[in-house]
């Protein structure tokens, strides 16, 4: 039976598109409550589908293929954050690279700075970072102001009892866009009992793909949000070694020298090591000394 079968180029094609969809969606759904609803109607569907095979229910069985129509039809009103979340995510690639006007900055080092500052001194911040999705939307919402990033003008945004120190700021491009911003604030049930700041910074995270900081007013400490997630760091973990890999992420071509990729590294060691031999070789060519 199976002698028949031929698979040609364009079956090829077809799998390995289907795979490329499947694989998105595990890896966009993968870790939230998404996942779980997932889970539980690929379990229904799957569990009526045997039921009506293996007792050979004809009449339940068109039954059910008209329901999956319908229930395929509701998982996009179920999935409607995650497939907004997706097409902003294809809509924001940015296809070609962006002049960097402020690459002289030390932006990693301000943002580290003013953050841990910050922390120290139990002062308020929430800073998003826009990566692929464009956060202009949230921009009109606050203050625009196309500024320079220092260490002065965040202290001076989030310190009250001044005029912007409320809601969020917008990074974009090594500057500071945008201040006194709203984002939206998360419903999930683990975040009842925290800020509306965390809450914002994860509501803003499960539709854009922004990296957020926040450093929280209460105890001073640092958080970060970015996929629909929070992740809380406490004073004894290594804080500044942390918000440089989070740095990295959020905005690699502001990354310092020590935070660059392992290739570059590699390349670097290699030329060095080359270099010092061939200097090496140089020193023994000594010319024979004349009798």
């Amino acid at each position: 039976m199976l002698d028949n079968v031929q698979i040609g180029f364009n079956d090829i094609i077809q799998i390995f598109v289907l795979y490329l969809a499947l694989y998105g969606v595990i890896k966009l759904v993968k870790g939230t409550r998404s996942a779980q609803v997932l889970l539980g109607f690929c379990v229904i569907v799957v569990s009526l589908l045997m039921f009506t095979y293996l007792f050979e229910f004809d009449v339940l069985a068109r039954v059910v293929t008209y329901l999956l129509v319908y229930l395929a039809l509701s998982m996009v009103v179920v999935f409607q954050q995650d497939i907004r979340r997706m097409l902003a995510l294809v809509g924001g690639q940015r296809f070609f690279k962006r002049q960097y006007a402020l690459e002289t900055v030390a932006v990693t080092e301000v943002l580290t700075k003013s953050i841990m500052n910050m922390s120290q001194i139990r002062v308020g911040a929430l800073i998003a970072i826009e990566r692929g999705i464009s956060l202009r939307g949230y921009e009109e919402s606050g203050i625009l102001l196309n500024a320079i990033l220092s260490h002065e003008l965040l202290i001076s945004i989030f310190t009250p009892p001044l005029p912007l120190h409320d809601g969020g700021i917008v990074i974009r491009d090594g500057g500071v866009a945008a201040a006194h911003c709203l984002f939206p604030v998360s419903n999930q049930s683990e975040l009842i009992s925290s800020g509306m700041r965390h809450r914002a910074a994860v509501g803003l995270s499960e539709e854009t793909d922004a990296v957020i900081f926040v450093v929280s007013e209460e105890t001073g400490m640092i958080s970060i949000a970015y996929n629909g997630k929070l992740h809380r760091y406490t004073a004894n973990e290594n804080v500044h070694k942390v918000m440089l890999r989070w740095l990295r992420v959020a905005m690699p071509q502001y990354a310092r020298r020590s935070d660059r990729s392992y290739t570059d590294q590699i390349s670097e060691w290699f030329a060095r090591k080359v270099k010092a031999y061939t200097s090496k070789i140089k020193r023994r060519e000594v010319p024979l000394a004349v009798k």
